[in-house]
């Protein structure tokens, strides 16, 4: 993987904790251009990494270079998971970051790196293809979708369910969250899929599709 941070102390604390757990970090990075330049390197060399976890704020004017940068990977890339990491939740990047491919992507806020499992599990999770988002951002983006007529047919548990999911969730965690059983969870992903138009034939594609159809109506 490849981490981009300006921050010389975080950068190195991750890359320390992310070896140390296993991980191979190929390249330590301090702006959105070193970024692309050296995932593009790597490409060329046919060693692209899995993953890149990268800042939304980078110099030269700590704005928005990072998510920038993060969506160019994925346009350029888009075998490459692009993990961001922001201070606040900011809806813009969030949505201009998901509104591309469906598969390995993830938002979250920097105080979700002191959970040293979680953060690790979801660079494991974005960096196989899955979803991995800050519980602060689902919420915030699905207060914005709720009036949207694409999910008035889903009910406040199904809602429940697919924020979760959304989180990058297993159905064990999700059953294990709202105190029911894993059939049940299952039950309602099921008419999830089939209240979004989500068929059998789009395979295992269908849990990320659905998120991304909630988060981007």
């Amino acid at each position: 993987m490849v981490i981009a941070e300006d921050s010389v102390l975080l950068r190195e604390g991750l890359t320390r904790l992310l070896t140390d757990l296993g991980h191979e970090v190929v390249a330590g990075v301090g702006d959105g251009e070193a970024l692309v330049e050296t995932v593009a390197g790597l490409a060329e060399e046919g060693a692209l990494p899995d993953v890149v976890v990268a800042d939304v704020r980078m110099p030269p004017t700590h704005t928005d270079e990072g998510v920038r940068a993060a969506v160019r990977l994925r346009k350029e890339h888009p075998g490459l998971g692009v993990l961001v990491l922001s201070q606040y939740v900011e809806e813009q990047y969030a949505t201009e970051l998901l509104a591309g491919s469906s598969r390995g992507v993830g938002y979250l806020l920097k105080d979700r790196v002191a959970e040293v499992r979680e953060f690790v599990d979801a660079v494991v999770r974005v960096a196989g293809g899955g979803t991995a988002l800050d519980p602060e951002v689902v919420q915030q983006l699905l207060g914005r979708s709720r009036q949207q007529d694409v999910l008035a047919n889903l009910t406040p548990r199904e809602r429940e369910v697919l924020g979760l999911m959304a989180e990058g969730r297993t159905n064990s965690a999700i059953a294990k969250a709202l105190v029911v059983s894993d059939g049940a969870v299952e039950k309602h992903i099921s008419n999830i899929f089939l209240k979004l138009g989500l068929s059998p034939s789009d395979g295992d594609h269908r849990r990320v599709l659905a998120v991304l159809t909630y988060l981007k109506s």
